[in-house]
């Protein structure tokens, strides 16, 4: 459930049922207006972000402040149905989940805002603002390059932070190697969740825990490196992933 004590909520429509709801952060409730604003004007910004293949998050902003803002593809007939009455947008969850995640003690970059586009009976489009994080790597450049100076100190870390996740019950769907944001600092290694719509709260036994990391990798080093660090965490042997 959403911490209500964070949002407030803005409707610009003549009844509750149909129009664009806007719905704010308290951080920023002083901003809504501007940000009701720089999502309007999502379609005049030229700084992109990743492949754009079926999302598009581009970079936008707001009295010296940079954010990044997620326009999620517009779904088909059936979804437009699904999204309007009978399941949660992408675009809310990414923000429920955000301020879940962040009230769990783990990071991902600031939620700003979502706003959805609905008609009477049809879902639209949807948008996500968050802060923007600027990170040194994901894990993606992990798998590529295997000559960065701290490689395995950073793959030790994100696997302990992977435990963490795994302790706190987040089962991240996506957990992939384009979705952490890695961030050095003086005592370590930062890491920020991204890409949070797909997402489970609830305890993981070792085979869901395990399965969590299907997606990260298919180098047998990488793996190795994983299972080892893992074990340490969760005082189990050493065979994850390895069978």
């Amino acid at each position: 459930m959403i911490n209500c004590k964070k949002v407030i909520i803005v409707i610009n429509k003549e009844k509750d049922q149909v129009g664009n709801k806007l719905v704010v952060s308290l951080k920023y409730k002083t901003k809504k207006d501007a940000i009701k604003t720089i999502i309007g004007n999502f379609d005049d910004y030229k700084e992109v972000l990743g492949a754009a293949e079926r999302n598009v998050i581009k970079v936008a902003e707001l009295e010296g402040k940079r954010f990044t803002i997620k326009s999620f593809k517009h779904p088909n007939l059936i979804n437009q149905v699904v999204y309007r009455f009978f399941r949660k947008s992408k675009a809310q969850r990414s923000f429920e989940y955000a301020n879940k995640l962040l009230d769990l003690g783990i990071k991902t970059p600031e939620p700003v805002a979502y706003q959805i586009n609905i008609s009477t009976f049809l879902f639209g489009k949807s948008f996500y603002v968050s802060e923007l994080v600027e990170s040194d790597l994901t894990y993606r450049e992990l798998t590529t390059d295997f000559k960065i100076h701290d490689h395995e100190a950073i793959i030790r870390a994100f696997t302990r932070f992977t435990y963490k996740l795994h302790e706190n019950g987040i089962n991240f769907l996506d957990h992939s190697p384009g979705n952490t944001l890695i961030k050095r600092t003086n005592s370590g290694y930062e890491f920020f969740l991204v890409d949070l719509n797909r997402m489970e709260f609830a305890p993981m036994d070792f085979e869901t825990r395990i399965k969590n990391f299907a997606k990260l990798t298919i180098h047998k080093s990488i793996i190795e490196i994983m299972s080892n660090e893992y074990a340490k965490c969760s005082g189990k042997k050493n065979r994850l992933f390895l069978n």
